[in-house]
Formats: structure tokens, C-alpha cells, sequence
């Protein structure tokens, strides 16, 4: 991130001392001129620029070169003279504080995330379940960010309160960085690199999970707010899903551009399957199978055809992974492993980067 990621021009110590704290809300550094010359120095260059009402006029005189994310500041009872100004300068918009305070800090978290190189990009989101306990949905949700995490920056979501701690089944647990009671009670608009950087993360791989010990989750309101400042600065987003309905669970879905569904190929397996499909259904954007690899079951294209969903590849078993994750490995400690293929025919399918 550059030293300045906004520009506030102002003379007014009441307006500047507002714009101050919620920059340091958003967690953004401010650049402040108090004169237009001083402004049109830093004019070009910073991704938001924020211009008080006090000084518009005498800006507008300048002439300053037209130019993307001008937003006029004022204070409240906003007089008519300022809206041509704006125009003037090629503003956005006339906003008034305190009332749009959490508009502001959207900004500011915004160019934030433009300043680290993630405002433009949106992450693949893909979410992963099982439509069976025992499937092995957990260690291909991880199998499949660590993999991802190979092409670029991956945040891997543990979205099931129950699970036993998705770190664990990639070797992060010991990893300093927050987890979700951390973010339970956050407010206001995320910013994807802070994000990124205080959670857990080696190798391309960030991952947010859930704290040991009892813990009883929120009804999931944190969720949106997450996945949405995911999106902004990762390549991949890989959600490992509960299959059971819940609060976290069904906030998280409405994000995930597909859904990967690991089912067994035994008869139960597949009527369990066919249950939990028949409810992503209703809120799933596109539904993807892999298949769990059994000595004895339907054909994987038949469980396909019963389950009216797209088969995209079978998941063989694979030697000593339970010794690999106990070791803090990871599930795709080769290549050349079985989910390893598995997690890059799945990020091929489904348009990974």
C-alpha cells in the first residue's frame, strides 16, 4: 500500500478531526492539504481524493484536471453553492457528516483495497460440502484452496461451526492471527488486505476458522461482510460449508459463485446427497459432484444422473493422508496426490485462474 491512500482538502479543524477518525476506522493513511496548491500536488495520484466544502470554491478556481473518486465533504444543512462547484471539479457527490459517516469510510476502505491491488479483482468464490457425513468434504475443501493458493492469494473459510478446525487439516493451527469470534462483533465495512493480513496465512493460503474450545456462533451476520471483503482480495475463495442448514452457513452460500457437492456412491449416500441438493437449490448460483471413490457403489455418472447435477471428477482414496495432515502437511503434499488432481480438475472446470 502506498503511504497515502486519500487526500482530504481542508481548513476546517472540526471537518479534518472528523475525516481522521474515520479514516483510522477504515484503517487508511490520509494525506491533508490545507491550501489548493498543496492539493493539486497529490491531486493525480491518490485513489480518493475528499475535498471540504470550505475550500471547493477556491479549488474550483484551479481548474484541477478531471479525474475518477472526487467526493465533496460538508457539514450538515448543506448550502445550495457547493453542488456547481462539485461539478466543476468533476465530483461524485455532495455528502454530508455526520449523517454519511459509514458512506465515508466505505470510500476510504475501498481505495484502501485499490491501493493493495485487490479493488478491481473479484475472487472465484467456491463453496464445498458433503452430501454424507464422512465424505471427506472438509479435506477437499483444503485440498482445493491449497491448490488454489499455488496460483495466487487463497482464503480458505471455515463456514462450519461444528467442524473439528479446518486450520488443523492444513497445518495452520500453531499460526498467530484472529478467527472468527474476533469478527463476530465487527462493524462497518472491511477492508480485504487488513483482512487478509491479520488471519492466519503461509504460502499464498489464508485461513479463518473458528476458535478451540466451546463456542456457540452468532446467527452469522458477519458473514456477508467477510466473503464480500474476501472477494476483493484474494484470486480464490474456497468456503467449507456446513451440510446441515444454519445461520452461518446460509449466509455464506448466497456468495459462493458455485458450490462443489462430495457425495459417496453408496445408495444412502446418494438419497442423503439428494437431500441436501434438493436445499442448495433454492439459494446455490450453480451446483458441481465429485464423487467419493468406493470398492463397492452406483457408477459415479449414474450418481450424477440421480442427483441432476454435473459430474466434474472422482476423488480416489489417498495413501497416508491422515499421517500427512496429523503432520501438519496438508492433504496435497504431492502433486502428483489424488486430491491434488482432483482439487486442479475442479479449479479447471469451474474457471479458476
Amino acid at each position: 500500500m502506498p503511504a497515502t491512500t486519500a487526500l482530504l482538502v481542508t481548513r476546517d479543524e472540526v471537518l479534518l478531526e472528523d475525516v481522521l477518525r474515520l479514516a483510522a476506522a477504515a484503517g487508511v493513511t490520509l494525506d491533508v492539504a490545507h491550501d489548493p496548491d498543496s492539493a493539486l500536488r497529490g491531486w493525480p495520484t491518490v485513489p480518493v481524493v475528499l475535498v471540504g466544502a470550505d475550500l471547493l470554491a477556491e479549488l474550483a478556481g484551479r481548474r484541477p484536471v478531471r479525474r475518477d473518486r472526487v467526493h465533496v465533504l460538508a457539514g450538515q444543512g448543506i448550502p445550495d453553492g457547493p453542488f456547481r462547484a462539485a461539478l466543476e471539479i468533476g465530483a461524485v457527490d455532495v455528502v454530508e457528516l455526520p449523517a454519511a459517516e459509514a458512506y465515508v469510510v466505505e470510500l476510504l476502505t475501498d481505495a484502501a483495497d485499490d491501493a493493495a491491488g485487490g479493488g478491481s479483482r473479484r475472487a472465484l468464490t467456491i463453496g464445498v460440502t458433503g452430501g454424507s457425513g464422512g465424505v471427506g468434504a472438509t479435506t477437499f475443501a483444503a485440498a482445493l484452496a491449497m491448490t488454489a493458493a499455488g496460483s495466487g492469494p487463497c482464503l480458505l473459510v471455515d463456514a462450519d461451526p461444528l467442524g473439528g478446525g479446518i486450520d488443523r487439516v492444513v497445518g495452520m493451527e500453531d499460526l498467530d492471527g484472529i478467527r472468527w469470534d474476533a469478527l463476530e462483533q465487527a462493524t462497518g465495512r472491511l477492508s480485504s488486505h487488513a483482512l487478509r493480513q491479520a488471519l492466519p496465512h503461509k504460502d499464498g493460503l489464508a485461513v479463518l476458522t473458528w476458535p478451540g474450545g466451546p463456542h456457540v456462533a452468532d446467527d452469522g451476520h458477519a458473514v456477508s461482510e467477510v466473503l464480500s471483503a474476501a472477494r476483493r482480495g484474494n484470486h480464490t475463495v474456497v468456503v467449507d460449508l456446513p451440510r446441515h442448514g444454519d445461520p452461518v452457513g446460509g449466509e455464506a452460500i448466497p456468495h459462493c459463485d458455485q458450490i462443489v457437492l462430495v457425495t459417496g456412491v453408496t445408495v444412502p449416500s446418494v438419497a442423503a446427497a439428494g437431500k441436501v441438493a434438493a436445499r442448495l437449490r433454492q439459494t446455490a448460483r450453480g451446483l458441481h459432484l465429485v464423487t467419493r471413490n468406493a470398492t463397492a457403489g452406483l457408477p459415479p455418472d449414474e450418481v450424477a444422473d440421480a442427483l441432476g447435477i454435473p459430474l466434474v471428477t472422482t476423488m480416489t482414496d489417498q495413501r497416508r493422508l491422515t499421517e500427512d495432515i496429523d503432520l501438519g502437511l496438508g492433504p496435497v503434499r504431492s502433486r502428483r496426490s489424488a486430491l491434488a488432481r482432483a482439487a486442479r480438475e475442479v479449479l479447471g472446470a469451474l474457471g479458476a485462474r
